[in-house]
């Protein structure tokens, strides 16, 4: 790496590869949401989410302020790090994407049971899944499936290994 290019300042050079970030999506089970209000604000907060058919899908009560915010303006984004997991921390990826809110029937019975195997994983924990999968499914309950039409991804790792391949051929200046 050319010394005048090591400032930190790009690091869109430190990107994150489709495989790790495939592991990192399929690992985390945690996403920050990210959506506008009607005064134009952003906001977010974090939601658990299955990463399924190249979409994040998220569930919530039609109560929540994000719904009709969903519906008037479809457009949000995802952040997602790989913090938490065992495949360790270091990378990240950030989504912009749009909304789609589902209540069908036919999402409801794949979804509910998902994610609740996302949050706890295991045969160990197939009575709590099941219990969770019911308590899910209630009247104002709906789904968003958010599909990915950008992303900024990061690797952290490669960063780490950047400067210390920087550090040895250069001292510790």
């Amino acid at each position: 790496m050319a010394e005048e290019a090591f400032d930190y300042e790009d690091v869109t050079v430190y990107t994150l590869e489709s495989d790790d970030e495939e592991e990192m999506l399929l690992a985390q089970n945690e996403c920050t949401f990210i959506w506008a209000n009607k005064e134009g604000w952003p906001l977010g907060v974090i939601m658990s989410y299955v990463w399924q058919d190249g979409c994040f899908w998220i569930t919530l009560s039609s109560q929540r302020a994000r719904v009709p915010a969903m519906r008037r303006d479809n457009r949000c984004a995802v952040c997602i790090t790989s913090k938490g997991t065992d495949i360790g921390a270091n990378r990240t990826v950030t989504y912009k994407g749009t909304c789609e809110i589902l209540d069908d029937d036919e999402t409801k019975a794949w979804f509910y049971p998902a994610l609740a195997r996302a949050i706890r994983p295991g045969e160990q924990h197939a009575q709590w899944q099941k219990n969770f999968a019911a308590f899910l499914d209630s009247p104002r309950r709906v789904i968003f499936k958010i599909t990915p039409t950008q992303r900024i991804g990061y690797d952290g790792r490669k960063m780490g290994e950047a400067t210390a391949k920087f550090v040895a051929d250069h001292g510790d200046q």
